[in-house]
């Protein structure tokens, strides 16, 4: 149990990422405090924690509200004693997948306005309690724009890129204290409920998109939501007690090379069958 006697706060719990790294922290023993600003999926999240052997409270707070993201840490601090992990996985409200001279301005910019006031309210705010305490992990979650070039990704992509330079220099500045901030990025996992919503949508569109997207892999293969809260769940833990300032990149190899180019079997072939 790894993260025994650690509190951590999960913002956007109710979501696919969100709920899979709560129960994943609350699995290796940390107490996840969950949040959301829709209060029935958080409590079902919740309540399955507790099923399962784990400790798990709900509550609906805006992680676009200062108050009330202030507010609440002062009741988690007031009832735990500490916040060791903080989380931020809200959804971003993103319109992408077509291009961006054909898109409106409002559409551009959103995502990039929620990700970075999301970002910075509860980031900074979860960093005020670990000042005095000396220590704490603040993570956060982008994805494969975030480190390439990936048409037809809109305002996401300057979101990912903005979110993984504020993850940076907010280490810079806390480190001194003790506290660790790491980004995650992540490849589309094809077991979060935008992939299945779009699957069960079109199958047959989605089926080409994901095999397109795995050829981009140098695993030939896409992170499952599991793979995103495992690194989590390390992250969060002493074991990486000296990792901080960086985005760790779970994407498969995708924003390491052009990797649609290599298939199996290809290296056998160009050495002549001698491998």
């Amino acid at each position: 149990m790894i993260l025994q006697h650690k509190n951590a706060i999960i913002y956007g719990a109710g979501g696919s990422i969100g709920s899979t790294v709560a129960k994943a922290l609350a699995a290796t023993g940390a107490r996840v405090f969950l949040t959301g600003r829709n209060p029935g999926p958080v409590q079902k999240v919740a309540d399955e924690i507790v099923a399962s052997g784990g400790i798990a409270e709900a509550a609906q707070v805006d992680a676009l509200d200062e108050n009330a993201i202030n507010d609440y840490l002062k009741t988690v601090v007031d009832k735990a004693g500490t916040i060791d992990i903080s989380f931020d996985a809200i959804g971003l409200d993103v319109v992408q997948n077509i291009p961006m001279i054909t898109m409106s301005v409002e559409d551009f910019v959103r995502p990039v306005t929620i990700a970075m006031r999301t970002q910075f309210l509860t980031a900074t705010a979860a960093a005020k309690v670990m000042m005095k305490q000396g220590s704490g992990v603040i993570l956060s979650l982008t994805a494969t724009p975030g480190g390439i070039g990936y048409p037809l990704t809109a305002g996401f992509a300057p979101a990912c890129a903005a979110m993984e330079s504020f993850s940076r220099n907010l280490a810079s500045e806390l480190g001194i204290y003790g506290i660790r901030v790491v980004n995650i990025r992540s490849g589309g996992s094809p077991d979060s409920a935008v992939f299945k919503e779009a699957i069960g949508a079109n199958p047959d569109a989605m089926a080409n998109i994901l095999a397109t997207m795995e050829a981009d892999t140098m695993l030939k293969k896409l992170p499952l939501m599991a793979d995103i809260a495992n690194v989590a769940v390390f992250l969060a833990s002493d074991m990486a007690g000296k990792i901080t300032g960086v985005t760790v990149d779970v994407t498969c190899g995708t924003t390491a090379g052009l990797n649609y180019r290599m298939t199996a079997g290809m290296a056998y072939n160009l050495s002549g069958g001698k491998l």
